[in-house]
């Protein structure tokens, strides 16, 4: 028979799953056994928890003070635990998100770096083209391109990073080089679809005075890698991270284009929940991140 102590340690894992299949496989339980033991809670308490459907969880209003109360214990169990471990060997599971492009490229090999020097620790390292809301979720840690405004994110920049527009010298030596932003108009820009905003428009200037210029092109891809072979492929313009194209720059396969207009930092942060305290296996990752990121995506400078 489980205790009030085991109960509210399960719903601190259920309030954070968007779904009883998630809670179910974070758990290590049956979608039944997760489904039946929230029924006993409500049952011990005699109030409604959960609103549940076959797609998604809500609170209800005393499930969301339950949820509350449950944080604050587990960050406290956490805490007392890493204080008394504190000097011990790493051990336990850290749940990361990043996007794809950076995923592939950088966290991936970073995260199997530092697990060479902490064996103990599991890594689950998600990527997905969708940005991250780090509070509801059972992720520890997200990696973001851009700064992040919200009260309830703590973050910490792991590396510089910004956005340049960049051709193929076969594409220049065919069409000619853009030397203004204005320019642009008459050049076949390859549009990178990204999450909800305008993604045809390229943001030029500085992060206090930036301006936002539509372009337009006959190629569109959510995907980074696919505009970038284009790209490669001289079959038009690119607007990209310094931290995917910094490497084509350097071999010559790809030319930086209006470098000396300068563009907004769109620099690379952890971003964690702001009202927990992390587990310092999760702080040693992001110190390792931190460490390792800058030297292995160099920067592209404005002359």
């Amino acid at each position: 028979m489980t205790s009030s102590a085991d109960d509210v340690l399960f719903f601190d894992v259920l309030a954070k799953s968007p779904s009883l299949t998630q809670a179910a496989r974070e758990l290590g339980l049956s979608v039944s056994s997760v489904s039946k033991r929230l029924a006993g809670i409500e049952r011990r308490l005699n109030v409604r928890l959960i609103e549940r459907t076959t797609r998604r969880l809500t609170l209800t209003s005393e499930g969301e003070r339950y949820a509350a109360g449950a944080a604050t214990i587990t960050n406290g169990l956490i805490e007392l635990e890493d204080s008394i471990a504190e000097r011990g060997e790493l051990s336990g599971r850290i749940r990361v998100h990043a996007s794809l492009g950076l995923g592939r490229h950088h966290i991936g090999p970073l995260v199997a770096e530092f697990l060479e020097q902490y064996p103990r620790v599991q890594v689950e390292l998600e990527l997905s083209p969708l940005p991250l809301n780090i509070p509801g979720t059972t992720f520890d840690l997200g990696v973001h391109v851009g700064r992040v405004q919200d009260s309830l994110l703590a973050i910490r920049r792991l590396g510089l990073n910004r956005r340049v527009v960049c051709a193929s010298p076969n594409y220049l030596a065919r069409y000619g080089t853009p030397r203004h932003v204005k320019d642009l108009q008459q050049h076949n820009c390859i549009v990178l679809r990204q999450d909800d905003g305008d993604f045809a428009l390229w943001r030029f200037g500085t992060d206090n005075d930036q301006t936002a210029v539509k372009v337009s092109g006959n190629l569109t891809c959510n995907d980074g890698e696919v505009t970038t072979q284009w790209c490669i492929e001289g079959r038009g313009l690119i607007m990209r991270s310094s931290w995917h194209i910094g490497p084509l720059l350097q071999d010559g396969v790809l030319v930086q284009v209006l470098p000396h207009i300068p563009t907004p930092s769109a620099d690379i942060y952890a971003v964690y929940s702001a009202d927990a305290r992390l587990p310092r296996r999760v702080r040693e990752l992001i110190a390792h991140l931190a460490g390792r990121l800058g030297p292995r995506i160099g920067s592209v400078s404005d002359s």
